[in-house]
């Protein structure tokens, strides 16, 4: 007789994790005043104490946090990731000490966290923080690694202790030394101790996506890929999934880099992501000054106006999606309390091969396993075209129809009750 392997139970901040669905990461350091890309001391080879020079012209009065949470809130977007120290090891946070180069010592003259975490509360967006592991100017990361790791817990436990509630602590920089000691039991209660509801996260990176690291692990990790649903059967503990994504091939400004992806492509990731039942975390890199890039917000605005057009704070792609509706070729549907939705693709083409592809499908049937039984309605959330819907051996069948002149959504959604 086959027993049948038991899946656990999510905790509550999981939970919650799941529902925001959708965030915005946010790269901003001494690296945004060379709008070259946040490797641009690495990369160029920039040696340290030329580099840190660029903290005499650090003053980024355009910087709001309150801003970038209303950009956030305008394109459906429930949290916000900052980079509150990156590889380069410039802190935007008060290190009290501990470091030679944060945010205080220069012309900016103000903790740039505790602005951005005001300001996301102020606007109902929550906060979420990242941490460099990696440092390439502290120089214990090289030749004294014990202290390196106590430095380093040291600086995470401001960033967990000084600036309230957290969604999500997001380490990145394992990678860069993946046979070390990394401390991480040490490192994790100390953030458990502070944050006890806070997502614990640690980037696996390029090459390694989806990998959980340690038991503590609470999102999983798709850097510029394509989310998988993580195999939960037989696992002591559930976690969930995040991927992340940026407009062009750099995290941080970049003034010369117009390789920029498309709000379509945007939209697709979105969905695609909520269909393996992870987050999506878009980036965008601020301005030398602080302000909010040009394109990247434009971007976020039409990403808004989609999920507006689906129901704002009742768009379905805020559902957690436990045990989902199976389509073809990448459509898939997700269960509401009242009512399932199917989400479409390729209608038309997509702007950007790097979504889904660009061989259009056209309207006419899909199928879909799953939907829930008495099911007998289906129409576009869009318009609210009612469309043919019915029963197809073990599934059923959604006839779709094509976008009326003048309209494309990308990704369309039909309600089916």
């Amino acid at each position: 007789m086959n027993q049948q392997i038991s899946v656990p139970k999510p905790a509550d901040r999981i939970v919650k994790f799941e529902k925001l669905a959708f965030g915005i990461f946010v790269h901003f350091g001494l690296y945004s005043l060379l709008e070259k890309g946040e490797w641009a001391m690495n990369l160029h080879q920039i040696p340290r104490d030329e580099y840190m020079k660029l903290m005499d012209q650090w003053a980024v009065p355009e910087f709001s946090g309150r801003k970038l949470a209303q950009l956030a809130k305008s394109a459906g977007a429930k949290y916000i990731t900052l980079t509150s120290r990156h590889h380069d090891g410039f802190s935007l946070y008060d290190t009290h000490g501990l470091g030679k180069w944060d945010v205080t010592k220069t012309p900016a003259g103000r903790d740039i966290i505790r602005d951005f975490v005001d300001g996301c509360r102020a606007e109902g967006i929550v906060p979420c923080l990242y941490h460099t592991t990696l440092d390439w100017s502290e120089p214990r990361f090289e030749n004294d690694w014990k202290g390196y790791q106590k430095y380093l817990r040291e600086s995470v436990e401001i960033i967990c202790s000084q600036y309230g509630p957290l969604g999500s602590v997001w380490f990145d920089g394992n990678w860069s030394r993946p046979n070390a000691d990394w401390e991480l039991d040490e490192l994790y209660s100390m953030v458990r101790k502070h944050q006890p509801e806070t997502l614990i996260i640690n980037n696996t990176g390029i090459g390694h996506e989806g990998k959980l690291i340690h038991p503590e692990i609470d999102a999983v990790t798709f850097e510029r890929g394509h989310a998988s649903r993580p195999e939960l059967s037989g696992q002591e503990k559930y976690f969930t999934g995040e991927m992340c994504m940026t407009s062009n091939y750099h995290w941080g400004s970049a003034g010369r880099d117009y390789n920029m992806i498309s709000p379509a492509t945007v939209i697709e990731y979105l969905c695609h992501t909520r269909a393996a039942g992870s987050n999506f975390l878009m980036n965008l890199g601020p301005t030398k000054t602080g302000g909010l890039p040009e394109y990247e917000s434009a971007l976020f605005h039409m990403v808004g106006k989609w999920v507006d057009l689906h129901g704002g704070d009742d768009c379905p792609i805020y559902l957690r999606n436990e045990k989902p509706i199976q389509g073809e070729k990448g459509d898939f549907g997700v269960r509401g309390e009242d009512a399932d939705y199917l989400f479409v693709f390729d209608l038309t083409a997509t702007a950007d091969p790097r979504a889904s592809g660009t061989n259009a499908r056209g309207a006419g049937p899909r199928k879909f396993n799953g939907v829930r039984s008495g099911a007998t309605k289906a129409v576009w959330m869009d318009n609210g075209e009612e469309l043919k819907f019915e029963k197809s051996g073990e599934g059923h069948v959604l006839h779709t129809t094509k976008y009326p002149y003048g309209t494309n959504t990308v990704v369309r959604i039909a309600k089916v009750i």
